[in-house]
């Protein structure tokens, strides 16, 4: 019988790597699949196995300087330099082996515009055009991702989706307010259950990469469809004379939190009257509860990497075992391994998805599994029965409750 090193010596790196149920990255390492741990790293076509001094949930501890040579991840200070392969796995459940429900395909092809939009802006119009002039008959959709904070995304879905309506009456009917609609996995499989045998999906240049992956790797799985296209919206570039091309919602929100509403105003259609823009402009403003001494990398993390990643370093922000959720797709996952700029994370069902840290914001996810906070809220008590946050908020509501239990122990027979 071969033992386990001459299994090793006899195998590529990836046929070594699939047998361990091991996870690449796209830049020769690979991970644990259940942990999520850096393991080895692939060297002259084989595996080589090395950092044994990790700590599961930590991160890696200091390399000696040949480690370093085998794995050392990217040193960049901006983003753009690596773009960070997405990791994904199946969801362990029963829907991954039985595949998804069959229907019948009675459509053609369904074209999919998806974005934050957060707040709208003229450049958003080049995204909804896109997709109409490249849909087949007429048959898109635009759908506004559900994801709110008072940081970088200060708009409801149902505010920004109304002055979406108003700027853009060209594609209103088009414009999606759905609940439902939370990730793009969601869209992708009421899509499958409407009958539809293909998808377009247009997205900005920094959302391309992850649906290219999420979207690909779920065929089959989630949804059905014989094709799946997506398609670069282009990048914005700001020193375009054209302010379709050089409009970013980054920007619309510093303006906002500037107090600069000719700026602002400036980058909205000319659908949208006076008092339509000034509304808006308010709006962002007090949901984003602009205080003094607001900070440039929270609002518009893109305009001020720099800070962003200091205070990632520096352990300020995205610590392993928070819960996060990605800009671009609306996944929710619990971090478990922190890179050099970007997060790697999991899901409630196990969708292992990596992402970069300024596509990223703290969630707080309200689940009857996983809430153990007295509020699920700041302000919003915990009313979930069954779970310890509960529990907890209703100790706290019931007077002498610590007193009855020191009562019972008190007396109870030994």
């Amino acid at each position: 019988m071969k033992n386990f090193f001459q299994f090793l010596s006899e195998t590529t790196a990836t046929q070594q790597a699939s047998r361990l149920g091991l996870q690449g990255d796209g830049h020769g390492g690979w991970y644990d699949r259940r942990t999520g741990e850096f393991v080895a790293k692939t060297e002259k076509g084989r595996l080589k196995f090395y950092n044994k001094r990790q700590k599961i949930g930590e991160k890696d501890p200091p390399q000696s300087d040949k480690e370093k040579n085998l794995s050392a991840p990217s040193q960049a200070s901006a983003p753009q330099e690596q773009e960070p392969q997405q990791q994904t796995r199946p969801p362990e459940q029963s829907s991954e082996q039985e595949g998804p429900p069959p229907v019948e395909k009675t459509k053609g092809t369904l074209t999919i515009a998806f974005g934050r939009f957060n707040p709208p802006h003229i450049g958003h119009q080049k995204l909804m055009d896109m997709a109409s002039s490249g849909s087949e008959d007429g048959d898109y959709i635009v759908v506004p991702s559900r994801t709110q904070d008072k940081k970088k995304n200060p708009l409801d879905a149902d505010t920004k989706i109304s002055y979406l309506r108003k700027m853009f009456p060209q594609h209103s009917e088009k414009i999606v307010n759905d609940a439902q609609n939370k990730t793009i996995f969601d869209v992708l499989k009421k899509a499958h259950m409407d009958g539809y045998t293909n998808v377009k999906i247009y997205g900005g240049a920094d959302r391309v990469s992850d649906f290219q992956k999420l979207s690909g790797d779920y065929n089959g799985k989630l949804y059905q469809f014989d094709n799946i296209e997506v398609i670069d919206a282009g990048k914005r570039d700001t020193k375009s004379k054209k302010k379709v091309e050089r409009a970013e919602s980054s920007s619309q929100r510093r303006f906002a939190a500037e107090g600069d509403f000719e700026s602002f105003k400036s980058f909205l259609p000319k659908e949208l009257d006076d008092k339509d823009a000034k509304e808006l402009y308010n709006q962002v403003r007090a949901s984003m509860n602009i205080k003094e001494g607001w900070n440039l990398w929270e609002i518009a993390p893109k305009l001020d990497f720099i800070q962003l990643r200091e205070n990632y370093i520096n352990g300020n922000i995205f610590n392993i075992g928070q819960l996060v959720e990605n800009l671009n797709t609306g996944l929710i996952g619990k971090i478990i391994r922190r890179g050099t700029n970007y997060l790697i994370c999991v899901t409630e069902d196990n969708i292992m998805f990596k992402s970069w840290i300024k596509d990223v914001m703290e969630a707080q996810k309200y689940t009857e599994v996983k809430m153990d906070s007295e509020e699920r809220e700041p302000g919003k008590p915990n009313t979930l029965v069954g779970t310890d946050g509960f529990r907890k908020y209703v100790e706290k509501m019931v007077p002498g409750s610590e007193w009855g239990k020191q009562f019972i122990n008190k007396y109870r027979k030994k």
